[in-house]
């Protein structure tokens, strides 16, 4: 039996919740519905302008919100990332621990300079936009990756925004080429379309000759299919990935397992806050085949965990949360 039942590799975020008004967004220059790389002073800007209004904060960032989805519902995990020595990355490095999430996170020994951190939008529609400064998480390369834990894992699953900077898109391809030397599974995400539209070449080094399992929604499957139509982004997709889930919102989500294609029915939610949603949909599916359930029952999880955390801010659920869905969830509830 493997120690981990995934390994993650991503960028090291402290999320700072803020829920807005579409209008303030306009007047505070920022595109909606998008996450947006900023340099430092202009976060800094936004912050002051914004004062205390936040609502939350907790360590984030794609990865490492499905993995910490992975070890609520029980899950073995490991986590590589990049934080700085300063109060921001204590509380990320805290927060993981406290979360049940291995790490290479050495504060003592971090580097100087700032932490990343996402300044998070949340409208009244449920649509969140992300401002990101990436701080020293831009500076992540091999040496920050745990070979050792990579070989011990079921799954390495790789976040697409890695993809923006030459040094974090080789770490990523670097993790995907030590877990194929492993027999170790690769799962990537594609993370935003932006990610696609403006660094295909970067993301199509990533994905390589394929992965075993890749998850987009839809307008990312779209956009690297560089195609509207479904049939089209699925025949596609079967080029690069032996197995994928592409989320579709209130349509539920489609599923391939290499084999045949599932339609994934959508549990029926009241939206208020949709950050965190595909990350959870991530986690719950890779801890599902991680415990040997098919695609189709993985989908289904997957389904259910993400509309619920939609209903409620934040990016993802409480331990107490995601126990109570799980054990609803086995019990055919």
């Amino acid at each position: 039996m493997k120690k981990y039942d995934v390994y993650a590799i991503g960028n090291a975020l402290v999320d700072i919740e803020y829920h807005t008004e579409e209008s303030k967004l306009n007047e505070l220059g920022i595109e909606k519905g998008l996450m947006t790389l900023i340099d430092e002073p202009k976060q800094n800007g936004l912050i002051r302008h914004l004062g205390d209004s936040h609502e939350s904060m907790a360590c984030g960032g794609s990865a490492a919100n499905t993995i910490i989805a992975i070890s609520q519902m029980g899950g073995k995990t490991h986590f590589d990332c990049r934080v700085a020595s300063d109060i921001t990355g204590q509380f990320f490095a805290d927060d993981l621990k406290q979360s049940g999430v291995d790490s290479k996170i050495d504060i003592a020994s971090a580097p100087s300079g700032v932490t990343g951190k996402c300044l998070v939008f949340v409208t009244p529609d449920a649509d969140r936009t992300m401002n990101t400064f990436l701080g020293v998480s831009a500076e992540l390369d091999h040496s920050d990756i745990d070979h050792d834990a990579i070989a011990h894992s079921q799954y390495v699953y790789i976040e697409g925004y890695l993809v923006t900077a030459d040094c974090t898109r080789d770490a990523a391809i670097e993790a995907r080429r030590i877990a194929e030397d492993r027999g170790v599974k690769t799962a990537l995400t594609l993370s935003d379309p932006n990610m696609v539209l403006y660094f295909r070449e970067g993301l199509e080094a990533m994905i390589g000759d394929g992965v075993d399992l890749l998850f987009a929604n839809e307008d990312e499957a779209f956009e690297l299919a560089q195609t509207r139509d479904l049939d089209e982004t699925i025949h596609y997709l079967k080029k690069v990935a032996k197995t994928f889930a592409i989320t579709r919102g209130k349509e539920g989500a489609v599923v391939f397992d290499g084999d045949k294609l599932t339609h994934i029915a959508p549990h029926p939610a009241t939206a208020i806050d949709t950050l965190g949603a595909g990350d959870m949909f991530a986690g719950a599916f890779l801890y599902a085949l991680t415990r040997g359930m098919t695609y189709q029952k993985a989908g289904d999880l997957a389904s259910l965990a993400s509309s619920k955390i939609v209903t409620q801010y934040g990016p993802r659920l409480e331990v107490g949360q995601t126990q109570t869905l799980l054990t609803g969830f086995n019990a055919g509830n």
